[in-house]
């Protein structure tokens, strides 16, 4: 299943998540034009668990868990990732305003990345992407919004049909299959990369626990009227 769209109109321009996919497609460019250094970038800004549990003192180590955020793997790796974000960051930044949003995907990031680092701690692959800051997010969608109705891709044998799910359905179908392709990865090799499972329902669960932290509080819907004929009265009481 593909989400192609929700019905949760927001109220603002998203600008912090137009930013981010602009932020990240720039630099996916940049790795595609210095391709003969992408796997050095990799290794460089890249969060590698071996380097995180060996050297979890050095400032610059740590950094990774955020630099990494911002590097992808390849085409289908930052388009997949950025649909996702458009559809379900608008709403989401909406809920929780410009600056608390930024911290609250940064923290995302960070925190699935440390629960990647946790079950691969002797990895060597470095672990990029902006899949478990964003699988935050949708955490905090599901929270959020969990009667939206979501435009959804399916296949059907040789045909592609769109329908209206509901976000609990699309989301939860979501984390069930990162849970359980991150168990069936358990004793997969450590030194043959992949998808960072683990990454995807950390950031998932870290969501869920820190949205109500960020969440703003809405403001009272402002009073309606009602004409009797001969005067308003307040409808609000």
């Amino acid at each position: 299943m593909i989400p192609l769209g929700d019905n949760i109109p927001s109220r603002r321009f998203p600008v912090v998540t137009v930013t981010l996919i602009v932020v990240n497609v720039i630099i996916f460019l940049l790795e595609v034009f210095f391709e003969p250094t992408a796997n050095q970038m990799a290794q460089m800004f890249g969060a590698v668990p071996a380097n995180i549990t060996t050297q979890w003192t050095n400032p610059l180590t740590l950094a990774t868990l955020v630099t990494a955020t911002y590097l992808h793997g390849g085409w289908a790796h930052l388009i997949g990732n950025m649909i996702y974000l458009a559809i379900f960051g608008d709403n989401v930044e909406d809920r929780m305003g410009r600056g608390r949003f930024f911290i609250f995907y940064t923290l995302c990031g960070v925190l699935s990345g440390l629960v990647q680092v946790m079950a691969m701690p002797t990895s060597r692959i470095p672990a990029i992407g902006a899949s478990g800051a964003i699988a935050g997010v949708l955490g905090a969608y599901l929270l959020l919004f969990p009667r939206a109705r979501v435009r959804t891709l399916v296949p059907l044998i040789f045909i592609y049909t769109t329908i209206h799910l509901p976000a609990v359905i699309v989301l939860g179908g979501w984390f069930l299959v990162q849970f359980l392709n991150g168990l069936a990865s358990i004793n997969v090799n450590v030194q043959t990369g992949g998808v960072a499972w683990w990454a995807h329902i950390g950031g998932f669960v870290v969501g869920m626990i820190l949205m109500p932290l960020f969440r703003q509080k809405q403001p009272p819907a402002p009073p309606t009227y009602v004409y009797d004929g001969s005067r308003y009265w307040r409808d609000d009481f």
